[in-house]
């Protein structure tokens, strides 16, 4: 199982039975794969989809079928089909109880920045601004270090921020992390890892409980 992978079951261990979601592109679009239409699950998709269902191979795909990232995807029985004008009011009115999003940084303060690096070309924010903001929980799944091995969990982020103050868990190739009060909490590690391996590729502050911490 890849690192990817791991990461998306861990998150989907955060989803509750009848739960509304959204998933971001990158890892969290592996999450759907981990659930069960018995655990009464809806993925929305902010193009118009509500009961969306697993990625398809092209050879099974419905070329009229695509996530919000253009991956070819197949629907939910019951699967309800909108404009983004709908799409976004249920985003804007609260009604997602998570949207999982990948980022390129993190601050200690829970701030997001996953929409641009400078310089680089980008089709723009998107509607990660607007889940960001309005979704009831953010739960950010990524690498814990970009490609040169620099931390992505900082205490300010650099980057242009997508929204301030937003998220609420990180769930990384090394560790699950919770944003609590304004402060960063080591609550699980990946298998094989250790506090110190996680602590020193973390820039930002964490706090480690004094108990054992589990694996996942």
């Amino acid at each position: 199982m890849s690192y990817k992978e791991k990461i998306a079951r861990r998150a989907a261990r955060e989803i509750e039975y009848g739960n509304l979601i959204n998933l971001g592109i990158g890892i969290p679009t592996l999450i759907s794969g981990y659930l069960n239409p018995e655990d009464g699950i809806c993925i929305h998709s902010e193009n118009g989809i509500l009961g969306m269902g697993r990625a398809v191979q092209l050879a099974e795909a419905d070329r009229n079928l695509i996530d919000a990232g253009g991956v070819y995807v197949d629907v939910e029985s019951g699967a309800a089909f909108f404009d983004s004008a709908v799409s976004f009011a249920l985003i804007r009115s609260g009604r997602l109880d998570i949207t999982f999003l990948g980022a390129l940084e993190v601050s200690a303060q829970g701030d997001l920045a996953n929409w641009i690096i400078p310089g680089k070309l980008t089709p723009g924010i998107g509607g990660g601004m607007e889940l960001a903001q309005k979704a009831k929980r953010v739960i950010v799944t990524m690498t814990h270090t970009d490609r040169n091995g620099n931390p992505k969990i900082v205490p300010n982020c650099l980057l242009p921020l997508t929204a301030r103050g937003c998220v609420n868990m990180i769930i990384s190739d090394l560790a699950v992390i919770a944003v609590d009060s304004g402060r960063l909490v080591l609550r699980e590690l990946a298998e094989g890892v250790s506090v110190s391996e996680v602590v020193s590729k973390t820039a930002a502050s964490l706090h480690i409980p004094d108990t054992e911490l589990p694996t996942f």
